[in-house]
């Protein structure tokens, strides 16, 4: 399961962008999204996430 943004959370921090090695994320008025298509489910943006607004599902 791709990871998933809660954009209540998110603060637009860009963090999970730098970090993703699939480039799946990308800002979108200043909350990231997740590409599920691209995304590996890695889980790099959830460890470096600040506000913890990024889930595995």
């Amino acid at each position: 399961m791709p990871a998933v943004v809660n954009k209540e959370e998110c603060t637009g921090c860009g963090s999970c962008v730098e970090v993703c090695p699939s480039e799946a994320i990308t800002m979108d008025e200043d909350v990231a999204v997740v590409n599920p298509e691209e995304c590996t489910d890695c889980g790099a943006c959830v460890d470096e996430c600040p506000s913890e607004a990024i889930t595995l599902e």
